[in-house]
């Protein structure tokens, strides 16, 4: 990881890692070593939407994950939905708050894709301890 003087960049991972955890993030760094394209992809994710909208005080982490699973539903992005089911866990979201989330994007944004993300859900649930 390039090291970044900026205080959004710090801030930002900060909350990167506190939401997705210090292995999801300190891999996805690693993985992107020698790629130049790759490693400012990874720069700007975190400095800009981790260190200037996650860390804006007015919502708190917990309805940010509950936003992002809603949206990535709505955009059919399994990959991004999976990395932030697991982040709004870790932000205290429960398995029936994330019920009511998807059954409310099925409605707004198709079954077909709220069923994928249930889909995900289900496989994680199973993996995790997370309460009702």
């Amino acid at each position: 990881m390039k090291e970044s003087t900026t205080t959004r960049f710090k801030e930002g991972l900060a909350v990167r890692k506190n939401v997705l955890g210090v292995d999801y993030v300190d891999t996805a760094f690693q993985n992107a070593e020698g790629d130049p394209i790759s490693i400012e992809l990874q720069e700007m994710v975190t400095e800009f939407g981790w260190g200037v909208v996650w860390t804006r005080p007015g919502l708190p982490l917990k309805i940010r994950s509950m936003l992002n699973l809603a949206m990535l539903t709505a955009l059919n992005r399994p990959h991004e939905f999976e990395t932030h089911l697991k982040g709004a866990i870790n932000n205290g979201v429960t398995k029936d708050e994330i019920k009511e989330i998807l059954f409310q994007s099925a409605v707004y944004c198709g079954w077909p894709a709220a069923i994928d993300s249930f889909r995900i859900a289900k496989r994680i649930f199973a993996e995790t301890n997370i309460p009702t």
